[in-house]
C-alpha cells in the first residue's frame, strides 16, 4: 500500500486549485455565483520515474506547478470573468502551447531580474566596500532575503491580490480539514489554521536561504560568471528546498523541525487572509473534485 497523497493546491483569480499526482481540479466562483469545477491533467512527463529522485524531483516539480499555475491562472480568470462554457477536461480558454511557453518565460526571466540580477549586481557594485568571495556572497543572499521580503510585503497591500491571499487560506483550511480526517464541509474547515507547513510561500523562503549557503563559496569574477554560476546552480537549490520542506512537513512531532518551519509560517500571515465561508467552499469543492477522480495513494 502506498503512502497516503499529500494534496497542495493554489489560490486562483475567485477560485483554487487542487493537484494531486495524475490530475488537478480548478474550483471558480462564476459571476452568477454557482461554482465550477474542472479537471485538469498533470504533465505527463512530471510523473516520469527518473524525475522522482531526490534533488532531481525539487526542481522538477517547481517548474511543473509554474506551468500547472500558469494554465489555472489563465483559465480561472476567463471563467471568474463569464467566458464561454466548457467542458470538464479541457477548454477553449486554456494558453496554447506557444502562449504558455511565452508567458512562463516572462515570468521566469522577471524573476531572475530580480531575485538573481538585482542582487548579485549590487552586491558587485559594493565589491570595494566588503571584499572577500564568502563576505560578498552572504552581502548578496542578504539583499535576495530583502528583495524577497519586500516584494511579498508589497504585493500584500494591493487590493486585488488580498482576495487572492483569502482563497490561499481557503486552501489551506480545506487541505488541514482533509487530514485532520473530517468532513469536507465549511464548519469544520473555519477552525482550522491558513497557514500550512507545507505551503509554496514558506519554499520560496527556503529556497532563498538555502541559495545563501550555496552560494556562499562560488567565485566571484567575472560579473558574468557570477551571474550565471547562480543560473546553474538554482535546480540544486530548488531541489535542496524541496527535500527540506518535505522532510519537515513529515516530522514536525520533532521540536527541532517545528521551529524551523516558524519563519515560513510567518511569512504566510502575509501571504494569506482569513477566508469568508464562500470562499472555503470553493476550496473545498476543488479538493473534492480530485478527490472524486480516486487519487487516493501514489
Amino acid at each position: 500500500m502506498g503512502r497516503p497523497v499529500q494534496y497542495g493546491g493554489q489560490a486562483v483569480i475567485e477560485g483554487v486549485m487542487m493537484r494531486g499526482p495524475r490530475e488537478s481540479a480548478i474550483a471558480v466562483r462564476l459571476p452568477k455565483g454557482e461554482i465550477e469545477v474542472t479537471r485538469l491533467e498533470i504533465n505527463a512527463w512530471a510523473r516520469k520515474p527518473i524525475f522522482k529522485l531526490p534533488l532531481l524531483r525539487g526542481f522538477v516539480a517547481l517548474v511543473d506547478s509554474l506551468i500547472l499555475g500558469t494554465r489555472a491562472l489563465t483559465f480561472s480568470a476567463s471563467r471568474s470573468m463569464g467566458g464561454e462554457e466548457v467542458g470538464e477536461e479541457s477548454s477553449e480558454t486554456e494558453l496554447g502551447f506557444w502562449e504558455l511557453a511565452l508567458t512562463i518565460g516572462l515570468a521566469f526571466g522577471l524573476g531572475l531580474l530580480l531575485f538573481v540580477g538585482l542582487p548579485t549586481g549590487m552586491a558587485h557594485l559594493l565589491r570595494g566596500k566588503i571584499s572577500g568571495v564568502v563576505w560578498q556572497n552572504l552581502l548578496e543572499g542578504a539583499i535576495r532575503l530583502v528583495v524577497f521580503f519586500l516584494y511579498i510585503l508589497v504585493i500584500s497591500r494591493l487590493k486585488d491580490i488580498q482576495r487572492v491571499f483569502q482563497y490561499h487560506g481557503a486552501e489551506h483550511k480545506a487541505i488541514f480539514t482533509y487530514e485532520a480526517g473530517e468532513e469536507l464541509t465549511v464548519e469544520n474547515a473555519r477552525r482550522f489554521s491558513r497557514l500550512h507547513p507545507r505551503c509554496g510561500t514558506s519554499f520560496l523562503l527556503i529556497v532563498v536561504v538555502v541559495s545563501i549557503l550555496v552560494f556562499a563559496f562560488v567565485g566571484l569574477h567575472p560579473l558574468w560568471w557570477r551571474l550565471l554560476s547562480r543560473m546553474l546552480l538554482m535546480p540544486l537549490v530548488a531541489g535542496i528546498a524541496y527535500e527540506i520542506l518535505k522532510f519537515s512537513s513529515r516530522h514536525l512531532e520533532s521540536p527541532w523541525f517545528r521551529w524551523l518551519i516558524v519563519p515560513g509560517l510567518l511569512l504566510q500571515k502575509l501571504t494569506t487572509r482569513e477566508p469568508d465561508d464562500a470562499q472555503l467552499e470553493v476550496a473545498l469543492a476543488a479538493l473534492k473534485g480530485v478527490l472524486d477522480s480516486g487519487q487516493e495513494l501514489t
